[in-house]
């Protein structure tokens, strides 16, 4: 299949973006642009233009070269993912440029642990997670983030968290005070509320530190096209010096417009290299939830080959990583196997770094997953015990 161009230098469209109006996210109000090299071998802007223009070897170390004598070395230091042992199996983080996919079934996690990175890259001062998410409202995964920070990973304080449930009903009877004529607090708003009660409070004060530098976008699987994510990731580029991190939930749901794919894979393929494309030309990475076939939801344990559209995800990402329940596909033939034990195992999941350009692959690690909290405990370990495929990883 011939690989297909998305070019950079095309102007907005207004039929295209008119229903994303109201989605555009907004100029980061701390952002800094980063400090800009010598205007001959600078581009002119991360959203096209010189970026793609022919460039001397001569021309590229001198842009590289001021760059880091004005001390700009984020094209050298890998952003973590907050999640040990992965940042070192991938070589201490996220990377400019790189296209990080992230498989499994249903269920298994993959929006928890997306959402939980995101969060750990806003964390730092300098950086920014752009989180479009075609699956849940903005609300929604503000509600989530209150939950996971109510644990305060990674120290997964479980005797302070709050379910989602939790949430709901505390909002929930404080308005009904109010409407009662029995509030004898604040006037009643959300964050009245959350502040005031001291099972949210601390998650709120918690969430307000990165707050700013999370930039969400409830997506429509109608009309956020790649051109629309492209657009919308140039401008925040532009006011924040770069420093964002693009994270969608999830590949196959991206609208694919003008083109005409002609099967699922071929929508897929037109998705994955777009995504690639936008890691490229902008110079930001790019993490994506990918949904797996239905073959690979009928098996035993899920590898890359079950994802829709397999072999263009194969060929264009730079790390796949592929999420397991460990109870599943822990190796029933093991001499240590034990039925009982293994229950434990429930609330555990692998990751298994399946493609990794910059280091080893196959590489199996596991983090305890508390799903009512929406949160993982980063602080994970390589696997000890067999799996199926008769994979063993040692200590």
């Amino acid at each position: 299949m011939a690989t297909r161009r998305f070019t950079n230098d095309l102007p907005p469209d207004p039929d295209l973006m008119g229903n994303q109006a109201a989605n555009a996210p907004p100029t980061p109000p701390a952002a800094q642009p980063r400090p800009a090299a010598a205007p001959a071998q600078k581009p002119t802007s991360r959203s096209g233009g010189a970026a793609h223009m022919p460039r001397t070897l001569t021309q590229v170390i001198n842009e590289a070269n001021e760059r880091v004598i004005q001390g700009d070395l984020v094209d050298y230091v890998p952003m973590s993912t907050g999640f040990d042992p992965l940042d070192g199996f991938i070589g201490g983080g996220l990377r400019k440029t790189e296209l990080i996919l992230l498989g499994g079934a249903q269920g298994i996690g993959k929006t928890i642990a997306t959402l939980q990175i995101a969060r750990n890259i806003a964390m730092r001062p300098d950086q920014y997670a752009f989180y479009l998410s075609y699956e849940h409202t903005e609300t929604h995964l503000m509600h989530r983030l209150l939950c996971m920070e109510s644990v305060n990973p990674p120290e997964i304080d479980i005797s302070r968290g709050i379910k989602l449930r939790d949430l709901y009903q505390i909002i929930v009877a404080e308005r009904a005070k109010g409407f009662m004529g029995r509030d004898n607090g604040p006037a009643g708003s959300l964050q009245a509320i959350l502040r005031e009660n001291p099972k949210t409070a601390p998650a709120l004060q918690r969430m307000s530190r990165y707050s700013d530098r999370m930039i969400l976008v409830k997506a429509s699987p109608a009309v956020t096209t790649l051109k629309a994510i492209k657009e919308m990731t140039a401008r925040l580029c532009d006011a924040t010096g770069g420093n964002v991190t693009v994270f969608v939930d999830y590949l196959q749901k991206i609208a694919v417009y003008p083109e005409r794919p002609r099967d699922e894979n071929d929508k897929v393929t037109i998705i994955v290299e777009g995504l690639k494309d936008i890691a490229l030309s902008l110079d930001v990475p790019v993490w994506s939830i990918v949904a797996a076939d239905r073959e690979g939801l009928k098996s035993k344990r899920i590898h890359l080959f079950h994802l829709r559209g397999s072999s263009a995800l194969d060929y264009e990402s730079d790390i796949a990583i592929i999420m397991n329940n460990k109870y599943h596909i822990l190796s029933k033939d093991h001499v240590a196997f034990n039925p009982y034990t293994a229950k434990q195992f429930r609330d555990w999941v692998v990751f298994t770094v399946e493609k990794n350009r910059a280091g080893r692959a196959m590489q199996d690690m596991e983090f305890q997953l508390y799903g009512q909290h929406f949160a993982f405990d980063p602080r994970g370990q390589k696997v000890q015990q067999q799996l199926i495929d008769d994979k063993v990883i040692e200590s």
